[in-house]
């Protein structure tokens, strides 16, 4: 399996690793949210639970993984 890393785009400090054509996003929370990341041109936010250890987007299919360091999150 072959890892990419792209560069930051505007507003986002750190590149986000590829796995194949999935961009792949590692988070310390269980809840988070995704607007496709291109301002006008993504998808309108959507908020999403971690309930394992990944998630995906259904708009734009990014991974989000949750990072085995996170510490345990209570966010309802």
């Amino acid at each position: 399996m072959q890892v990419q890393t792209l560069p930051a785009q505007s507003g986002d400090p750190v590149p986000h690793p590829r796995l194949g054509h999935v961009e792949t996003v590692i988070v310390q929370s269980r809840v988070l949210s995704c607007d496709g990341g291109l301002g006008a041109l993504g998808h309108p936010r959507v908020w999403l639970r971690i309930a394992g250890h990944q998630t995906f987007c259904p708009y734009c299919s990014r991974l989000f993984v949750l990072s085995p360091d996170a510490g345990e999150d209570s966010a309802h």
